[in-house]
Parts: structure tokens; C-alpha cells; sequence
């Protein structure tokens, strides 16, 4: 061997020697990388088989007796499998005909040539069960004659496919609508305990390998449903109250109309009606029907300036701290300066010497900036928060807003304020707000947190949701006080919210709407609210009627639709009259 050349078979040993091991490295390092290992994963999960979703079954909705406000059914997705398409034409004019859709959408789908990375294409989702009998039937009736055809001549619906899965369907179409919310084709909720309970009611779905051999196939794991919910509504109550809303609207002219009706002992919402109302099986229509700028649900997404009625929260708060009894005189010579505001009485006149039970009866406003200011901004703010004023209620429904309470301290607070949010003006808040703060009165002074869920299904157990208590804001003989105090205004005054065989008390509300100018509008929003039986009260109902146009005032608009309302909740909640109640029980 020449000694010369010796040298290069000493390189070629010693790369034969490193490439071995650079080999070696690399297969370890493979297999050791978390990448790669992830990529060997898929290819190998790609030749066995084909990864699925497995979604479970959306939670039911119900009514406090069981009755099925939100359930699924099964809908078909029709699409092609690619490379089983013999003829474009055929599917895309069947899909045309039998389910309306545009003849060259479909045309370009079933059109595209079938590969590795494109297998499958959907052509139309959330297709009933009669649609797809018909396709059936077609598809075999061109099989008979046609046998799987072939060519672009030969009629074919080869390739067509209908995959099966659920939808959410409402049974009773618009009924609780605004409560509810709806599900879109992606299975989000939207709008009421459909989105506040979104989560829930969805479940979780899980990831499962379909293998490709028969002989691997294994049986799929079961997927837990959704959370289903039993809601504290009472359909029949429910559909009563939209009813009535829907005539007040008409009667009154009103550009809406809203009723909350609240067991004011439990805090539980047994109905919440409101206008306008949609049909939740055909969720698309929301843009058309709810545009930008009208709430979904006006019962707690939507605040307003209530006006007298909030004079409630203010005579409860001045009663409460011991600056005025019902007995507490108060002249009313028809104005009052707050804070370099000058404020007048609704109809700009003076009304003389006037008890608290006066003031009420006549809805003072004069009288009750008095009142605040006896009370003092300290004070009288403390109750307001303790209300829940300018909070969120925490009902279980999406889009609550929490209206506006200005408090000294704030930027834009001003002496004036006082005198003004005494009654009612200056300040923003829901019905269901409005609705709970008033709950103290009906309930000896224990204001009750506002909820729409009674209780919850989890894998066969249901879990009751107790009611919650939001505050002891007033002192139980406060509240019997003033609830007699607006039962004798009501009687005194022969108002149009009486009911006969019932004593309730009320108040009504007529507030001015503020515009950038300020209250220049002629415009006004109507609200009454009310309780009753006084002696053990059932049931606390608060009506608002926005803009009517046959009258500005509460009284004469709102004050009838509330007795309306009692006269039904007392024959649906099954509440005999007040003398067969008390033969009864000895009350």
C-alpha cells in the first residue's frame, strides 16, 4: 500500500464511523423532540383513522313546572364527498329545487376535484328530516334508473351525503323570548340564560379516532349532555303578561311596554315581558327585528329616568332614618330651590298642608325633595346604594346594564342632584332594578336578589338555587308603614289600579325624558308599581310604558294595566280574595 495514499482511507474510516453516529443522534433526538413528536402523532392518527368531535346534546330549558321553553332536534347537514361526484349539474340543481339554494353556489362546490386534503365538502347545514326524505327518495328513484351514472350526461346525485346532528328548537316560538336568548348555527347563546349560561348548557365536547379498519373499530365514549336549567317563570303567567304588554302597546300607543312580575318574598321572576318579541327558530331575523339601539330586553337592558314611582325608595329611606312618620305635616306652597335648582309640583301648583300619606297620594315632588334634603345627600345616597341603584341586579341574564346614580364626590354631582333623584329624575335604572329595590317594602324590609333560575340538571341530580337575600335595608316596621301608606293613597284617590276583592299598594310614575337640550321632550315614560295581597304579599308587579301617546301619565296608562295584571296573577297563582283568605286562615 502506498504510504502516500494512506491518508485517505484513514478520512473514509473515520466518516464511516461519524455518519453511524450523526444517524444515531438524529433518531434520538427525533423521537425525543415534543415536536416531532406531535407530527408522528397526527401521521399516524392520519393513516389509522380520522379524528371526530363528539358534541353532546345542549342542555334543556324549562319552565318551573317542567315545561319545555329550549330542546334540540335533529337537523341534517346535506354536503358531497368529492371524489364519489359524477355529475355537478344533477346536485346542484336538486339543491336548488328541494331546498332553495343558489344553483351556482352549489355548482361550484360539487364541482371541485377530490383530493387527499380535500375530501369533504358541506353544502347546506340545518336541513329538517323532511327535506332529507325527500333527497332520499330521489337519490334512490336516479340509482333505480340510472344506476351510479356515468359521465356529465347521465343524471347523478352520487356523492350526495346528509350528516345528522342537533339543533336548538323553541316549541313555543316567541313565548319568553327576551328571557331566553337563542342558540345561532355555531351553538353560541345570544341574549337572555341562552348566554348567561352558555357553558353550561353547551357541555363538553371530546375528540375521538374514528379508525379507518373495521376490525380496530372501537365503541365511542358516551358525552355527557349540557347542564339543563329549570327556570323560575311560570309559562302560563309568562304568556298572560306578554298578552298584556302587547295590548298596552296597541291601547296606549306606546312605543314599548314592559312588565316584571317578582315574588317579592323569594326574589324569584315569574314572568318578564316585554315588547318587541321575536320567534327564537328563526334567530336571524334578530338584526331586522332588534336593530342597533333597541335592547334585546328591555327589562334589563335598558335603563330609564322612572320617575315617581322611585319617590318609594325616598319616603322608605326618610321613614326609615326617623326624620318624617306618615303623620309629619309639610306645606306645599307649589315650589322649591335644591341646590339652585327650582323645583314645581307635576301640575305647578301648591297643594297646601299635606301629611307624608299626602305627598304620596298626590306625588309631590316638591314635598319629597323636602324630604331629601331633611334626609341629607349622605344619607339619602347610603339607601340608594343599599337599593341596589346603580348596580348590577345579578340576575341571571345577559346584557344587564346598571344605569346611572350620581353620588357627591362625582364629577358631574351638583347640590341640585338631591332635590331632583328624590323624585325620580336624574337617575337611570332597570325594571328589574326598580322591581327589586321595591321588593323591600313587600317583604318587611328584606330586599331580595332578583333571579330567573330555580334550579339546575347535572347528570340526573338537580340542584334547587336558594333565594338569596341582598340587603335588610329598612327595618320591618318601615316597610308595613309605607306599604299602608300607598294602600290608603290608592283607596283615598279611587285609582284605576285597584282590584276588587284584593288591597294592594302602588304608586304610579310619570317621568319626563331627557334630551341633550334637556326635558324639552313632550314625551314621557309611565310606570306603576305595586304589591299584593298587603296583609302577605305574592306578588310584586312593575309595569313601564314607554312614550304613550294617548296619555303622559302613569296613572290614567300604567296604574289600569297593573290591575289587569292582578286580576290574572290571582287566578293563575290561585290567590282567593282577601275575606275567603282570611275565613280560611284567620288572617
Amino acid at each position: 500500500m502506498n504510504r502516500n495514499n494512506l491518508w485517505r482511507y484513514y478520512i473514509l474510516g473515520g466518516l464511516l464511523t461519524l455518519i453511524p453516529l450523526v444517524i444515531a443522534y438524529q433518531l434520538v433526538h427525533i423521537q425525543l423532540d415534543e415536536k416531532n413528536k406531535v407530527i408522528f402523532e397526527d401521521w399516524h392518527k392520519g393513516y389509522t383513522g380520522q379524528e371526530e368531535i363528539l358534541e353532546p346534546a345542549r342542555g334543556l330549558i324549562m319552565d318551573r313546572n317542567g315545561d319545555i321553553l329550549a330542546a334540540n332536534k335533529v337537523v341534517y347537514e346535506v354536503g358531497v364527498n368529492l371524489a364519489q361526484v359524477e355529475n355537478p349539474h344533477t346536485i346542484a340543481l336538486t339543491m336548488n329545487v328541494v331546498l332553495g339554494m343558489d344553483y351556482t353556489h352549489a355548482l361550484g362546490i360539487a364541482s371541485v376535484v377530490g383530493s387527499e386534503d380535500k375530501v369533504y365538502s358541506p353544502l347546506i347545514d340545518f336541513v329538517s328530516e323532511e327535506k332529507i326524505t325527500q333527497l332520499q327518495v330521489l337519490v334512490e328513484q336516479m340509482t333505480a334508473e340510472y344506476g351510479n351514472g356515468r359521465g356529465e350526461d347521465v343524471p347523478s346525485l352520487s356523492g350526495l351525503t346528509f350528516r345528522p346532528h342537533l339543533a336548538r328548537t323553541y316549541p313555543e316560538k316567541s313565548l319568553a323570548s327576551t328571557v331566553l336568548g337563542f342558540v345561532n348555527q355555531q351553538g353560541l347563546g345570544f341574549y337572555g340564560v341562552e348566554e348567561y349560561y352558555n357553558t353550561l348548557l353547551a357541555g363538553t365536547s371530546k375528540k375521538v379516532l374514528v379508525y379507518n379498519d373495521p376490525n380496530q373499530a372501537q365503541e365511542l365514549p358516551d358525552v355527557p349532555d349540557g347542564v339543563s336549567l329549570v327556570l323560575t317563570i311560570d309559562r302560563s303567567i309568562q304568556a298572560s303578561m306578554e298578552e298584556l304588554v302587547d295590548w298596552a302597546t296597541d291601547e296606549y300607543g306606546a312605543e314599548s311596554a314592559t312588565i316584571v312580575v317578582m315574588d317579592p318574598q323569594t326574589g324569584e321572576i315569574l314572568a318578564l315581558a316585554t315588547t318587541p318579541r321575536m320567534d327564537l327558530n328563526e334567530y336571524w331575523r334578530s338584526e331586522e327585528i332588534f336593530p342597533d339601539g333597541v335592547p334585546f330586553d328591555r327589562g334589563v337592558s335598558q335603563a330609564y329616568e322612572p320617575g315617581s314611582v322611585f319617590k318609594v325608595l325616598t319616603m322608605l329611606a326618610a321613614l326609615d332614618s326617623g326624620v318624617v312618620t306618615p303623620e309629619t305635616e309639610f306645606m306645599d306652597r307649589g315650589v322649591i330651590e335644591v341646590g339652585g335648582a327650582i323645583i314645581y309640583n307635576w301640575n305647578r301648583g301648591g297643594w297646601g298642608p299635606q301629611t307624608m300619606l299626602g305627598c304620596m297620594q298626590h306625588s309631590l315632588n316638591v314635598c319629597l325633595a323636602w324630604v331629601a334634603t331633611q334626609l341629607g345627600a349622605k344619607d339619602f345616597y347610603s339607601y340608594l346604594e343599599a337599593f341596589g341603584i346603580g348596580r348590577l341586579s345579578g340576575v341571571e341574564l345577559a346584557s344587564e346594564v346598571e344605569g346611572r346614580l350620581k353620588v357627591p364626590g362625582d364629577a358631574d354631582w351638583y347640590d341640585a342632584d338631591l332635590g331632583v333623584n328624590a323624585f325620580g329624575q336624574g337617575v337611570s335604572a332597570t325594571p328589574i332594578q326598580m322591581a327589586a329595590a321595591v321588593s323591600a317594602a313587600a317583604n318587611n324590609g328584606r330586599m331580595m336578589q332578583p333571579h330567573i333560575v330555580k334550579s339546575i340538571i347535572n347528570k340526573g341530580f338537580q340542584q334547587d338555587i336558594e333565594p338569596r337575600v341582598a340587603g335588610i335595608v329598612v327595618k320591618p316596621e318601615t316597610a308595613q308603614a309605607l306599604t299602608d301608606m300607598l294602600a290608603v293613597s290608592l283607596e283615598t284617590e279611587s285609582s284605576d289600579a285597584l282590584v276588587e276583592g284584593y288591597r294592594v299598594a302602588g304608586k304610579t310614575g310619570t317621568a319626563e325624558i331627557p334630551t341633550p337640550l334637556g326635558y324639552t321632550s313632550n314625551d314621557t315614560n309611565a310606570s306603576f308599581v305595586g304589591w299584593g295581597p298587603v296583609d302577605d304579599p305574592k306578588f310584586l308587579v312593575y309595569v313601564w310604558l314607554e312614550k304613550p301617546s294617548a296619555s303622559p301619565w302613569g296613572s290614567v296608562v300604567a296604574a289600569p294595566v297593573f290591575r289587569e295584571a292582578v286580576e290574572q296573577l290571582v287566578v293563575l297563582m290561585n290567590i282567593p280574595p282577601d275575606n275567603i283568605r282570611r275565613q280560611l286562615y284567620g288572617q
